[in-house]
């Protein structure tokens, strides 16, 4: 596990395209508005579709407020550095500290060098970059009263008066992916910058890590003074999954840093108003926790037992709100939790289901007794969130499919450019909608399987019939998801008949929304009291 301890960012990171040259400004104003903290653009001088990047940059400064800016990654081949550095130094002054300086070797040699830029094999350009930065940083550093000179082999500063000093310290993030790249980010940089597309697994991120770190450690320096960010796109399986990978991430990864390569402002809204603060919180937990267990043990990660073989959780819940008052004669455990989960209508769409529900176990329900904080009202809340979701997702598959079949829906019509579409096309995309919500209702069951449902199972043994069973169910309703795909198959082989989708969706809305139903009213107190992991109660 790797968590150098850095405060979390979130950011975007756009294309500068110039055919709708305010889009950018819009995005970007967009991203400070929704609360993130940095906004990137990409750095292609060579690309006459796309805005130069450090005119935009500077035009965005003038347009907001808060949020730090940064090409992602400036393309040295292209920007001499001396200039460089004084142009980042007076955006600095004028946005009045919001400027980082994202630094790259270039790409796209062919380009560059058609518009002036001498070709430099691998190993040179490395070089020119440590030339570069030392130039950077020798012009920033007014308190240094000598002639700036740095004699190098591809940049040269010899004689050059210092200044002017940002007004703040800006990071050199270094968009790095080769060892020789990554040693030079641990002696000189201030951040390691790649791309999740670029990396081939997790494990470049550990890798480069510990490359990093080793020449942070040979030059003085202290690793955990570099930060650590990355470029990604949403993951598959909604916010959720979005949620636990950038936590994961975080965690194991040493990534501070997230920076959402997207255009789509609803992408962008979802990124600052609900992911960015989840992951926060789960992270802050998290390490809340690990210093929990450091303190009461004296060893990182070393958990006190209790007499009953599970973990002990000892971390406190954060300062806030005390429990509620005195219980009132007659309230239920969901009155004083102040959320009520959503009951079951009883309404059912086909003419069977595949379990009986009377049978389904019951929990023991928490005396009287029990109190909870608003904090851990919120953790019960937010399964009933998370489920919401499904049902809101839910209930669009079925009214596109009702519209389809009524001839009322032109799937083109909603995405402008495929306005054209055949009736087939329009089949094949309700199929791609509906197997995008399958798999996200899967993901969302594996996770409860694989991590929350054994955290309550030891936390709470008499809970363990109930999860039984609910992963019985989960099972079943992936049967039912896999009865839609192939109902899907055959509506588009056979787009006249809707029977097989009808009584396929039909199952999908009984069997989910009962078992979501039942998980609600079994689970969410629970929860409230036990947190989804050990710790976050």
């Amino acid at each position: 596990m790797t968590d150098y301890g850095h405060d979390l960012q979130f950011g975007t990171f756009h294309t500068p395209i110039n055919q709708q040259p305010q889009q950018a400004v819009t995005l970007a104003q967009l991203s400070e508005a929704v609360g993130l903290d940095l906004v990137t653009f990409q750095d292609h001088p060579y690309q006459p579709g796309f805005l130069d990047t450090w005119t935009l940059l500077s035009y965005v400064a003038a347009r907001t407020e808060r949020v730090h800016l940064a090409p992602n990654v400036a393309n040295l081949p292209l920007r001499q550095p001396a200039v460089l550095a004084r142009s980042a130094a007076s955006l600095d002054l004028l946005s009045n500290g919001r400027f980082e300086l994202g630094l790259g070797t270039g790409a796209f040699w062919d380009a560059m060098v058609a518009m002036g830029a001498e070709r430099l094999s691998p190993g040179e350009s490395v070089r020119a970059l440590e030339e570069a930065i030392a130039i950077i940083r020798g012009i920033w550093a007014v308190e240094d009263g000598s002639v700036l000179r740095v004699d190098g082999q591809f940049h040269r500063a010899v004689g050059a008066k210092r200044g002017p000093a940002p007004a703040h310290d800006v990071g050199i993030w270094l968009g790095a992916y080769k060892p020789r790249m990554l040693r030079v980010t641990g002696r000189l940089a201030d951040g390691w910058l790649p791309s999740e597309g670029y990396l081939q697994s997790d494990d470049d991120l550990r890798v480069g890590n510990e490359i990093i770190d080793e020449a942070a450690d040979g030059a003085g320096r202290e690793p955990r003074d570099i930060r650590r960010l990355l470029n990604i796109t949403p993951p598959r399986g909604g916010t959720d999954a979005w949620v636990d990978r950038l936590t994961e991430l975080a965690l194991d990864y040493g990534v501070d840093t997230f920076i959402l390569a997207a255009d789509d402002p609803d992408g962008i809204q979802v990124f600052g108003q609900e992911v960015a603060p989840a992951v926060r919180e789960l992270v802050a937990t998290a390490r809340q926790y690990a210093d929990t267990r450091v303190s009461s043990t004296g060893t990182p990660g070393a958990a006190p037992e209790s007499d009953a073989g599970g973990p002990i959780l000892t971390t406190a819940a954060p300062a806030g709100p005390g429990p509620a008052g005195p219980v009132q004669a007659g309230e239920t455990q969901y009155d004083r939790l102040g959320v009520q989960p959503t009951p079951d209508d009883g309404t059912r769409l086909g003419a069977s289901m595949p379990w009986d529900e009377s049978t389904r176990p019951r929990r023991p329900e928490s005396g009287p007794d029990v109190t909870y904080t608003p904090r851990q009202a919120q953790m019960g809340k937010h399964l009933i969130d998370v489920h919401d979701m499904l049902r809101s997702e839910l209930t669009q598959v079925r009214s596109i499919i009702e519209q389809v079949k009524n001839a009322t829906m032109d799937v083109g019509s909603a995405r402008s450019a495929l306005n054209d579409m055949t009736l087939k096309q329009n089949n094949w995309t309700l199929g791609a909608y509906c197997s995008r919500y399958c798999a996200t209702v899967t993901q969302h069951h594996s996770l409860e399987d694989a991590s929350v449902f054994p955290h309550l199972r030891t936390a709470e043994r008499s809970l363990a019939p109930v999860l039984d069973r609910l992963e019985e169910e989960h099972v079943v309703i992936h049967d039912v998801i896999e009865q839609v795909d192939r109902a899907l198959v055959e509506f588009v082989s056979d787009p006249d008949d809707f029977t097989r989708l009808d009584e396929a969706v039909d199952a999908l809305s009984d069997t989910l929304l009962s078992h979501l139903s039942y998980e609600e009213d079994q689970l969410v107190e629970p929860l409230a009291r036990l947190g989804y992991y050990p710790g976050q109660a």
